[in-house]
């Protein structure tokens, strides 16, 4: 369904003209890179969507802040939903956390907001480490 892409990584998800979003993506890793190098790592996490929040707009990044997706299950719409830290440019789902480092688990969260509203793209992004870990998870389907 996805393929993980770690920003150190070479195995990122190409296509004919590149890497998917590649433009937009680097504005949303250059704002959270601007995020972690003024407040540095140790906050919670509801510090660092603040902070984001300022600093997309002042990128001009055109985002949403908890936006709320609808998972349907046999076209029928089901009540609970999930709440992405971020939505930006309409098609990249940007999920942050502030942990030690990134697991398994919130690679799954990540894939099932894909799933879900069948977007095309979802980035990860880590404050909590000592350096900020981002990682890019491209929809297959």
């Amino acid at each position: 369904m996805t393929a993980p892409d770690q920003h150190t990584s070479t195995n990122e998800r190409i296509e004919t003209s590149g890497l998917l979003f590649r433009d937009e993506v680097f504005r949303i890793v250059g704002a959270a890179i601007e995020v972690s190098n003024h407040l540095g790592s140790g906050f919670l996490e509801a510090v660092y969507q603040e902070a984001l929040e300022i600093e997309l707009a002042n990128c001009g990044i055109p985002f949403e802040a908890q936006k709320r997706l609808t998972i349907t299950y046999k076209n029928r719409q089901l009540k609970r939903d999930y709440v992405a830290d971020f939505v930006c440019f309409d098609r990249i789902i940007v999920e942050i956390k502030a942990i030690q480092s990134l697991s398994r688990v919130e690679e799954a969260q990540l894939i099932n907001y894909l799933k879900a509203t069948k977007l095309p793209l979802g980035l990860l992004i880590n404050f909590g480490s000592r350096k900020l870990e981002w990682q890019r998870y491209a929809n297959t389907r």
